[in-house]
């Protein structure tokens, strides 16, 4: 299968966790939250496993092993976070009880009113997320078939916990349930445009996928230590019963990324 149709495939999958928010709807708060706990954790071990074992290897085997590779990925953690800061990035990746609490009682008198500025920017946020996933997954599928699973990977298990989240947001900014599935849904599939106009780009400009690699890697790098691991240590790092989930399910998410060199035989 082409490297663009792969690109394609694996953004409209990954546009697809956007309907997970709907298990809001039927689970409670404190079964949501230990089921949530253990997919950030997952998603922060798939995360670093895939920028430190698969795409900075293979950024420093393409770009050389000077200051060049270690600088965009540099460029990576640092544009991630000029970005979460002017585009009000919202990574819920829980959801806290008031917001909980509105989505099982959907429709209740005392939600905000629809359309809520916080929600509205939430919605573009995650818009803007979704164009820049679509792009690094695109870019990694140019650069290598492999690079471009272990991306898709990595973001679809981060993108989980927070379209439950961005669900939950929605709803208590005063939205049904129906209509904030769908929106939430249309801003996933946003990713198609930002993997379009990548690939478009890749081709067109040489050097454009390899330089993505290390950025992808940065990116990565700055999700899982800026907002992933501080939540986890923030809201569930008691009792010691849960650490130890979180070393469990951070280490298969690491195994998971080892899979590809177990069966090259490496």
């Amino acid at each position: 299968m082409a490297p663009w149709l792969l690109a394609l495939v694996s953004v409209f999958l990954i546009g697809l966790v956007s309907l997970a928010g709907v298990v809001t709807l039927s689970l409670g708060h404190a079964r949501l939250e230990r089921v949530l706990f253990l997919l950030v954790s997952f998603a922060v071990g798939a995360m670093l496993g895939g920028a430190l074992l698969h795409l900075l290897p293979a950024a420093y085997e393409r770009l050389g092993s000077g200051p060049r590779t270690g600088g965009l990925a540099l460029a990576g953690v640092l544009g991630f976070f000029v970005l979460e800061k002017f585009l009000h990035w919202r990574h819920q990746h829980g959801m806290p009880a008031e917001i909980v609490g509105e989505a099982e009682r959907a429709g209740h008198s005392h939600t905000p009113e629809a359309g809520a500025p916080f929600a509205t920017l939430n919605l573009a946020g995650s818009v803007a997320h979704n164009l820049i996933d679509g792009a690094i997954v695109a870019s990694a599928y140019l650069a290598s078939v492999q690079a471009g699973l272990v991306t898709t990977l990595a973001v679809l298990l981060h993108e989980i916990p927070q379209e439950i989240g961005n669900f939950g947001v929605l709803v208590y900014g005063g939205h049904t349930p129906r209509r904030a599935l769908l929106f939430n849904f249309l801003a996933g599939l946003a990713g198609l445009v930002g993997a379009g106009v990548a690939l478009l780009l890749g081709q067109r400009i040489e050097g454009f996928a390899d330089a993505l690699l290390p950025l992808t890697a940065g990116a990565f790098l700055y999700v899982a230590g800026s907002d992933l691991i501080p939540e986890l240590n923030r809201r569930h790092s008691y009792p010691a019963t849960k650490a130890i989930g979180q070393l469990v399910m951070m280490a298969l998410g690491v195994g998971v990324m080892l899979i590809p060199f177990l069966i090259e035989g490496h």
